[in-house]
């Protein structure tokens, strides 16, 4: 089977027509195109059946018997299949080297993945891009999209974290050849200890985060410009929550299990590049730990599938191919998102 991605929009000359873009319909067929072959026989039998003399048109009964011999009964077995369509306010495109744009929100925005000096006029008051962590924090905040892991209902804030880490210090590892065996937490603490002051910041603000989960104490005051923040954050239960985990995963790399989830493309991209310790050592999570429950792994990171009835159907972070002045406030240290919170 293969779907193929349709709207009215034939034009991308400019990052600007893409807010032309308002309904997608995915069309489905298969590689063979027995769909399409099946509706044209189905109107040829029609011919057939309602056409006077049609019993002694040679051309038409010999394209008929072609096309059955490739179809099969359509009369007894019809195939078919509808086209669905969505109404995309708030969608994800790889166009223009990848852009986010967030219309149906009371705060609306385009977030760019290249520089936004680049996307030109565009018909939206404000656009930012990967470098503006504070404006895209508290758009989040504002938009009531994201929610901290740690307040998230039904997680196990500590062992997300505890993954989380243990992505950077493979990563870390490998950029280092330091030899990290089987991978086990054991051999990862090791490897940890070992590297020390040259992990990442994103270890330490999680390590930090991570005490407070299983210890208390006081709580780690991570900025929106700390490398770790977007790390902590995951999408509240809404339409767009796949979109904005996408988002996530742009903004926190490091976190390799959430970019093969969000962000497949972008996933692939970065494993070309990596060391082959890492690459081996995500491979294997992703086929032994990953692959054998898909359902549970993503419900336990993100939460239930948000229920059809609550939530209209979107299509966002698959297909590809006016707000107040305080969106652009810089945002404070992380109580600004969890602010009472905790």
């Amino acid at each position: 089977m293969a779907g193929e991605l349709e709207n009215t929009v034939f034009d991308l000359s400019s990052p600007a027509k893409l807010f032309d873009i308002r309904r997608v319909s995915v069309v489905a067929d298969t590689t063979g195109l027995h769909v399409a072959e099946a509706a044209k026989l189905s109107g040829l039998i029609e011919r057939f059946r309602t056409e006077e003399d049609a019993w002694y048109d040679d051309v038409l009964v010999g394209e008929m018997i072609t096309l059955a011999a490739k179809t099969g009964d359509v009369v007894r077995n019809p195939v078919t299949l509808k086209a669905t369509t969505f109404d995309q306010g708030n969608f994800w495109t790889a166009h223009f080297g990848g852009i986010y744009i967030f219309r149906d929100v009371d705060h609306p925005a385009a977030i760019s993945v290249g520089p936004k000096e680049a996307l030109g006029t565009l018909p939206i008051k404000y656009a930012f891009d990967l470098r503006d962590r504070n404006q895209i924090a508290k758009f989040l905040e504002i938009n009531d999209l994201a929610e901290p892991i740690v307040n998230a209902p039904g997680a196990d804030a500590a062992a997300i974290l505890r993954q989380k880490m243990d992505f950077i210090v493979v990563a870390a590892a490998a950029e280092l050849g330091l030899d990290i065996g089987h991978g086990s937490r054991r051999e990862l603490r090791t490897a940890a200890s070992a590297i020390g002051a040259r992990l990442p910041e994103e270890f330490h603000g999680l390590a930090a985060l991570l005490r407070w989960v299983e210890t208390g104490g006081t709580w780690p005051r991570i900025t929106s410009a700390h490398p770790s923040y977007f790390y902590t954050l995951r999408a509240r239960p809404h339409a767009d929550r796949d979109l904005v985990n996408m988002l996530l995963s742009e903004l926190s790399t490091l976190d390799v299990r959430q970019l093969f989830i969000c962000h497949k493309e972008l996933f692939y991209h970065l494993y070309r590049s990596w060391p082959e310790a890492k690459k081996a050592f995500v491979a294997d999570y992703l086929e032994r730990e990953y692959q054998i429950d898909k359902a549970g792994t993503r419900e336990r990171l993100f939460g239930p599938e948000p229920r059809m009835q609550d939530e209209a159907p979107r299509l966002n972070p698959i297909w590809s191919r006016g707000a107040g002045d305080d969106i652009v406030d810089i945002v404070g240290p992380w109580g600004a998102v969890r602010k009472e919170r905790g």
